[in-house]
């Protein structure tokens, strides 16, 4: 007999990072209990606003925003609105009614969580990064469980409520020889050369296509090697008047956003990425040797954190972003070049995977909610 819906309220935004995993859990809460009813919390003026609905869920906006702490006078404005979204917190969980409170980080992820703890209804918190954000580190002793995709949490959470579950990924990526051999034609590329996938998140990274383009004559001379470029869609219109200039070497594949990336990913030797949690998970689940340029524009440097306890393990490589403009392809054509090197990465690599993570999720909240409810 299937087991009886829940009502349950999941909480946080702001990056694809915190979205993509929320989304993955709901679908998971969905296929466990098909008439459960769930809510979106996220901040206001966020992209899982426009997200969330897009999956299909309901959301509601929390004026809610992070302090600045460059202009200490705009953060009058920002306790305001912490104190109208703790209001508007409390009337949802009043009218909402949840059984578990779900938060995932980010900015709204407080004032739900708080609320919720307030009335006595259990939550569990998802932390994707290998160092917690600040949201997540304050709701710990709200917390009944708290799933991480690294070893180590314990420096920063307590223990006894810790669970590995590894962070929920998209669920429409799948590397295959098909999907390479239709990879290979939509991308134009050859099946003979050594291709590397260059990303940069759907905005872009500026650093890694700075890089890109100062290595512009290595890669002309490099007949054995393509490269697939997302540059991003804030940067594309000047760098496709590059193209137009026929300054863009030949063997580059130049898209400002990939919608293929089960192609994309198939035909790929090698990565360069953004170190990400959401995009590590990615490539650990697929097995893809990668080499990781850290963003220094995040909270606490978590990216550098993430990439270093893969390098611990021998799982990929890693290059600062001040040295990316100097080192990152020098380092990327020997790495894609050394058959040996890319096998020794993607085998570490593949070790590291926690598949069904969204569904080891869900475990965690039948647990808390009393198993099961069964019907």
């Amino acid at each position: 007999m299937k087991e009886k819906g829940l009502r349950i309220i999941i909480s946080g935004g702001g990056t694809g990072g915190h979205i993509f995993p929320a989304i993955s859990i709901a679908n998971a809460i969905k296929k466990r209990w098909d008439d459960s009813e769930i809510l979106f919390v996220g901040a206001k003026d966020r992209m899982e606003m426009e997200r969330v609905p897009a999956a299909g869920y309901t959301i509601v906006g929390l004026p809610v925003s992070g302090f600045d702490r460059k202009h200490l006078l705009k953060n009058i404005a920002v306790a305001i609105k912490l104190l109208k979204s703790m209001y508007m917190a409390n009337k949802i969980i009043a009218d909402f009614k949840p059984d578990v409170a779900v938060g995932v980080g980010g900015y709204a992820s407080g004032p739900i969580l708080r609320a919720a703890a307030s009335k006595g209804i259990p939550a569990l918190i998802q932390e994707q990064n290998s160092y917690p954000g600040v949201t997540n580190k304050m709701l710990a002793e709200k917390a009944v469980k708290i799933c991480v995709a690294y070893e180590g949490l314990e420096k920063y959470f307590p223990k006894e409520k810790i669970v590995l579950t590894g962070n929920p990924c998209r669920q429409d990526l799948m590397v295959s020889e098909e999907n390479k051999r239709k990879g290979i034609e939509f991308f134009r590329l050859s099946p003979e050369k050594k291709t590397i996938l260059v990303i940069g998140g759907s905005l872009g990274a500026k650093t890694i296509n700075e890089s890109i383009i100062k290595a512009f004559p290595k890669i002309e001379q490099a007949d054995d090697v393509q490269i697939i470029w997302q540059c991003g869609k804030y940067y594309y219109d000047n760098i496709k008047q590059l193209q137009d200039e026929g300054k863009i070497p030949s063997n580059v594949r130049l898209h400002d956003f990939i919608s293929h990336m089960d192609y994309a990913y198939s035909v790929a030797d090698l990565i360069i990425s953004r170190a990400g949690a959401g995009s590590i998970s990615e490539f650990c689940l697929l097995g893809k040797p990668v080499i990781l340029v850290p963003s220094p524009n995040v909270a606490e440097d978590h990216q550098t954190k993430n990439a270093q306890a893969l390098v611990e393990k021998g799982a990929a490589v890693m290059i600062a972003d001040a040295d990316a403009p100097s080192l990152l392809f020098d380092v990327a054509l020997d790495v894609v070049r050394d058959k040996e090197r890319l096998k020794s990465l993607s085998n570490n690599i593949a070790k590291l995977a926690q598949p069904d993570s969204a569904d080891r999720i869900v475990d965690e909240i039948a647990k808390i909610v009393g198993k099961g409810r069964k019907a």
